[in-house]
Parts: structure tokens; sequence; C-alpha cells
């Protein structure tokens, strides 16, 4: 009840003084409503370009402190390092960059590499090959996850 009526009173009187009550049923179902939306959209932020992974019977690495760059290759074969389009030409040059850059460790940071599923086996380690020139020996392939029984 949100407010209620309390009688006070002195030689006989009735006097009725409202009662104040803080209903949190409504805020507590706002806020569990807020942290499910939460939860189901927070997996939906991490890849920004859409690639179809191919599946695998690996398991998972674990993963280091620092952040690894993500290679993303598309089906068209364009290349992308993190969200950025880059252009073949200066790859190597963006490689060199990522490898130059140990942010205080003294170890070039791991790279991911995630390439469609339908691009050529050659055009995928031609990158590897300009990331192992580059000097990115730590290249770990993103699948879709694990297969069982195949």
């Amino acid at each position: 009840m949100a407010m209620g009526v309390h009688k006070h009173g002195r030689s006989g009187r009735n006097r009725r003084a409202p009662m104040a009550e803080i209903n949190v049923t409504p805020l507590v179902d706002v806020m569990l409503v807020l942290l499910i939306i939460f939860m189901v959209t927070a997996p939906l932020l991490t890849a920004g370009v859409p690639v179809d992974l191919p599946d695998s019977r690996a398991n998972p690495l674990n993963q280091e402190q620092r952040d690894p760059v993500t290679v993303s290759m598309d089906g068209d074969g364009s290349i992308y390092i993190g969200e950025n389009l880059v252009d073949a030409a200066s790859l190597p040059d963006r490689f060199a960059e990522i490898a130059a850059d140990t942010s205080g460790e003294g170890s070039p940071p791991a790279v991911l590499l995630r390439a469609d599923r339908t691009l050529d086996y050659g055009a995928v380690m031609q990158v590897m090959g300009e990331l192992n020139r580059a000097g990115l020996n730590r290249v770990q392939l993103v699948t879709s996850g694990s297969v069982e029984g195949q």
C-alpha cells in the first residue's frame, strides 16, 4: 500500500497523518530486464567485420593479458586490421608498425587471423607470409568453434 493512515490523538481526537512507503518491486523488475538486455547484447559487440569462419576440432588457446591485434579477411579478399580496411600495398608497412609497437613488454603482440572460409588458401598464406616477414610470429587462426565427431 502506497499510503497508510495512522491515527494519532490526545484527548480522544483522531488525527490522520499520511505514511509514505516506497515500493521497490517495479525498480527491481526494470533493473533485471536491463541486466538481461546487456547480457544478451554484449557478446554481439566483439566482432566488427562479418566473416564466415571455418570449423575446427582444435581446443581454444589460453588468452594472454595483452590485447591481440585482429586481422580479418572477408569473402571478397579485403583485409582489415581491427575494423580499418587496409589495401594490399600498404600491408607490409602496417604490419611493421604493429611489430615495432611492443608497449613496454619487449615482444610484439599476438595476431588473431580471421579469414573467410571461401577464400583461396594462397591469399591467406600471403597475409601470413607478410606477418612473418614483419616479425609477427605469434599468429592464431580463429575458427567458429569445435566440431565434434568429424
